[in-house]
């Protein structure tokens, strides 16, 4: 079986005469409007763009030997050699010629090629004797594509011992122009088979089926099915299948061939065909006679057998008994017109709409390329040094912060919050009673002890600081003392070493080494973590090269440098906070003076703390008229006499100093002490760590436009071999170079196809 894809067939058949050789229209005033349009498809075919768009065109199909190849040679006016499969395309009122071409849609390997390829294969031919060798040869030429096709124009006319393929989509196109033959347009299919013969392939079935379906199962195919009168009418395959992709038969043309084979008494079974009694179909059934074996074997012309055909069919009582209307569907030439008049207007209906479907599919060929990543530069280096400075662009800039609630700052604020609170945690949590009073009316429930870990005075600064309290971390005034004492050396009386302050805050200090090392690593995660999405962003179309990965590992690299100096400038840090000093000595002094009486007002009332809470309170209690005490207008009163005597600037908070002397005061100085300096070094503490580790890490990252000589160095394209690795970086990976170069054959297709459809208008 040899190659079949389709036939476009347009004629010009003005001034023909009956049995010039071909079947003709005598109507000369359409054929120019008709030549046109059908020379339009043919070109739209040539561009290969039926694979997008429905192109019209008749495919003849059949069971093998319905008569499908003795039809084209009627219509066409040349000889085919059996069981051929090619397309042909008529044209012009000039003397007869045939050019003979290939139209490839695939390549060797059956894969579909972006445009169609057509080639010329030989001369042109003039002698309609030599056309069919010609077409031999051709579809040799077509089920070889490994072969040269030139090959096959010279040398033996015979067959392959092991052609490669026994079908294929790629087809011999002929392109007949003369006066004496019809403005059509058609494809020949395979013959529908069932089984195969000696050397066949089983799978030959199923791909005749598949070709055939191709095209019948389009819109715009009109499906010429031949029927041969000496086969059951039910027992043939091509109408059951035309029938599943045409069930209402408004495209389907029926073609009965072998009329003079019609079994004796089942004449008028046929005949109902001829007059859409059975198996109705819009444009009805014809019937066509060709020349059997023998008449063929003696050398028959065309002329001859069209002959032959009209006295056959005016002669046979069966067919020349039928009413006139039904006469005009006897005979080739009356098919032939019928099919010319079908395909004409068809292709006059569909061509608008080909110009808006070529449109939208170019519309959406576009923007799929735009979707596509941009095709490597000539100039690889120049494009690298592009991406590389717009990455680093970028990356600064996020490193700066960026206003996206999901920002990178943004990410690290809850990090640096969590920081904060874990040192404020580390308060010492003095108690000014004893241990050993614990269950006496000194001790204290928890909320005095929350009281006493977050007084007042703190709170506007620190609402949430604390919100539960934990005795086992408590320190007593009795344990404090004890230490003190404990401690004396050649001190005098009532004097203590200052080496038991120092003592109780480097115990708080080094504390702050684990939230500290937490800090750091949670930056250093969420760090690495955002970089490799900026990375993601500027080179995930890059990552086939192995680019989007080369900058990963050296941001990587580049951010473990700077993690180990910034992890020497905590540290430095840190061990500055080792040894307690402070110039701000207003606000150690500010905060020492209020915990110490704080703490001098609870042990005077152990009973109540209220003594100083409500001391604390007396400001902005005195503002209300109505919230005004007793206690208040007393406070009032004692710093009124102590303002009379002298002593002015006194505040409500500094009456606990009035109270009588405790034998734990030294105690309680030191407590207070050591909470009032914590309070200053902590502050310092959690504002200098994060901007120590923003400064060296996250700014670090593209200190003094460092980000982009790291990556120039890096990725080592600065050197002699640096072009070569530029371009190995930007390899595109193998299904978008596929993408890419089918979307823009596709584009180019359809856009020659649109060019085509505008030139018909001008």
């Amino acid at each position: 079986m040899l190659p079949s894809t389709g036939v476009d067939q347009t004629t010009d058949s003005s001034g023909i005469e009956p049995g010039a050789g071909g079947v003709g229209l005598s109507d000369p005033k359409y054929s120019t409007v008709r030549r046109k349009l059908l020379d339009l498809i043919n070109r739209l075919h040539n561009t290969g763009v039926q694979r997008d768009v429905d192109l019209p065109v008749i495919a003849v199909i059949g069971n093998q030997s319905a008569g499908k190849s003795s039809l084209i040679e009627s219509i066409s006016g040349i000889t085919l050699p059996r069981a051929s499969e090619c397309r042909l395309t008529c044209s012009d009122a000039q003397p007869w010629q045939c050019i003979v071409s290939l139209r490839f849609v695939t390549d060797q390997h059956g894969q579909a090629l972006g445009h169609a390829r057509n080639e010329i294969f030989g001369d042109t031919i003039y002698d309609k004797a030599q056309v069919e060798e010609r077409i031999r040869r051709a579809q040799r030429a077509a089920l070889n594509p490994g072969t040269k096709a030139s090959q096959f124009l010279q040398g033996a006319d015979e067959d392959p011992a092991c052609p490669e393929l026994s079908f294929t989509t790629n087809c011999v196109c002929l392109q007949i122009r003369g006066s004496d033959v019809a403005d059509l347009s058609f494809c020949d299919l395979p013959g529908l088979i069932s089984s195969v013969g000696k050397g066949g392939k089983e799978s030959d079935i199923g791909l005749i089926t598949s070709l055939v379906t191709f095209y019948i199962s389009k819109p715009s195919c009109i499906v010429l099915l031949t029927v041969a009168c000496e086969t059951d009418f039910e027992n043939q395959g091509a109408h059951h299948l035309a029938k599943q992709y045409d069930p209402e038969g408004k495209r389907t043309i029926g073609v009965l061939t072998k009329p003079d084979r019609i079994p004796s008494g089942e004449e008028a079974q046929w005949t109902r065909f001829i007059k859409n009694e059975y198996e109705p179909l819009d444009n009805g059934w014809f019937s066509v006679k060709q020349p059997d074996s023998r008449a063929l074997a003696s050398g028959i012309t065309w002329a001859d057998a069209r002959l032959h055909e009209r006295e056959y069919f005016s002669s046979a009582s069966i067919w020349s008994e039928l009413d006139p209307e039904y006469q005009r569907y006897l005979g080739t030439a009356n098919l032939t017109e019928r099919l010319s008049q079908i395909l004409s207007e068809l292709i006059a209906k569909r061509l608008p709409e080909l110009q808006d479907e070529l449109q939208n599919l170019l519309q959406t060929t576009e923007e799929a390329l735009r979707q596509l990543p941009k095709p490597p530069s000539n100039d690889a280096f120049a494009e690298i040094l592009h991406l590389l400075s717009n990455f680093a662009r970028d990356m600064s800039k996020h490193l700066e912060g960026t206003p996206e609630g999901n920002g990178l700052l943004q990410t690290l604020r809850p990090v640096q919050e969590r920081f904060r609170e874990a040192i404020r945690e580390t308060a010492p949590d003095f108690r000014p009673y004893q241990r050993r009073t614990k269950g006496s009316r000194c001790q204290t429930d928890s909320s005095e002890a929350a009281q006493l870990q977050q007084p007042e005075f703190l709170q506007a600064e620190e609402p949430h600081a604390w919100k539960t309290v934990n005795d086992n971390h408590a320190i007593y005034v009795d344990e404090v003392m004890q230490r003190a004492r404990g401690a004396t050396t050649r001190e005098l009386p009532d004097y203590y070493p200052y080496m038991v302050v120092q003592q109780y805050i480097s115990a708080i200090t080094v504390k702050w080494d684990v939230p500290t090392k937490n800090l750091f690593d949670a930056i250093e995660r969420i760090l690495t973590t955002y970089v490799r999405q900026i990375v993601t962003q500027h080179f995930a179309k890059f990552a086939h090269g192995g680019l989007q990965q080369s900058v990963v590992n050296i941001m990587n690299e580049h951010i473990k440098e700077c993690c180990t100096q910034t992890i020497a400038r905590v540290s430095w840090i840190l061990a500055l906070e080792q040894r307690p000093c402070t110039l701000n000595g207003h606000y150690y002094s500010n905060y020492r003076d209020t915990f110490m009486s704080r703490y001098r007002a609870y042990r005077t009332n152990s009973s109540s703390s209220d003594l100083m809470s409500k001391l604390e309170r007396y400001p902005s209690a005195l503002r209300s008229v109505k919230m005004t005490t007793d206690f208040q207008l007393e406070v009032t009163t004692v710093l009124s006499g102590l303002s009379a005597i002298g002593i002015s600037g006194t505040k409500a908070t500094d009456l606990p100093k009035l109270l009588p002397t405790d034998p734990y005061e030294p105690a309680l100085n030191i407590m207070a002490c050591v909470r009032a300096y914590f309070q200053v070094a902590y502050k310092r503490y959690v504002d200098y760590v994060p901007m120590a580790v923003d400064h060296e890490l996250v700014l670090g990252l593209d200190k003094d436009g460092a980000l982009e000589s790291v990556l120039l160095k890096g990725l080592g394209i600065t050197g002699p071999d640096g072009q070569r690795r530029c371009k190995d970086f930007l390899q595109e990976p193998p299904n978008v170079v596929t993408r890419r170069q089918e979307l823009q054959k596709r584009w180019e297709r359809l856009d020659t196809a649109k060019k085509e459809l505008m030139d018909i208008w001008m």
